[in-house]
């Protein structure tokens, strides 16, 4: 079972002083609903290491699905559950090689083809976007919901949108097709985290919605 909601983080977040005590706080809040993904791009390989080790234990406990973004060797050093691959990031086959068929892998995407592509190779989830702008990726306008609706009518693996959602977003997004939602800064920039965390959850199970039948 892929968990709904994804927090992602960014460098900014991994470089606050009490991050742990917050991602804690995030994990025991979402429990088995709730995927946390550590993504550092420009932070080093051994913080990111550290932080795994660290949360590695506390979100199994909590039931909750840890990811790393675009480190397999990372994941493989901590065997974490998770993994997730960047667009331009290691081919989906030779991840799934070194990972096993256990780990749960998923992959960054933007378009129909791209989703397909991936679902193809063996992903189990896909993260598209960017479905509304964004301060993380301002290169790129939004989407729209609409990218969810095309994408899902395509793919039968579970479909988690991300950029710009917020709690007054999950809706369209889950009307669309979404099967989840992925979130930076509608978590991490709230100063009581598992509280942001427990209101899109709440937004989640307002919008849920019978699965479209796919392709």
């Amino acid at each position: 079972m892929i968990p709904r909601l994804h927090v992602v983080t960014d460098d900014r977040v991994l470089a606050r002083s009490d991050f742990r005590r917050r991602a804690r706080e995030v994990l025991e809040a979402g429990g088995p609903n709730l995927a946390l993904h550590l993504r550092g791009p420009e932070t080093a390989g051994r913080v990111v290491f550290e932080y795994c080790a660290d949360l590695e234990g506390p979100a199994r406990s909590a039931g909750a699905l840890l990811m790393v973004n675009d480190r397999v060797d990372v994941a493989l050093a901590c065997g974490l559950p998770g993994a997730h691959l960047p667009g331009r990031g290691m081919p989906t086959r030779d991840a799934r090689a070194l990972l096993g068929r256990e780990v749960v892998l998923g992959r960054s995407v933007h378009d129909v083809d791209e989703a397909r592509r991936a679902e193809a190779e063996g992903v189990d989830l896909l993260l598209l976007g960017t479905i509304f702008s964004t301060a993380s990726h301002p290169e790129r306008p939004g989407a729209g919901v609409d990218l969810v609706g095309r994408v899902r009518t395509r793919t039968r693996v579970p479909l988690v949108a991300i950029g710009g959602i917020d709690e007054t977003r999950v809706g369209p997004v889950r009307e669309a097709g979404g099967d989840g939602v992925a979130v930076l800064r509608a978590v991490w920039d709230r100063s009581r985290v598992g509280r942001a965390v427990v209101g899109l959850l709440e937004a989640l199970d307002e919008g849920t919605l019978p699965r479209s039948s796919g392709p």
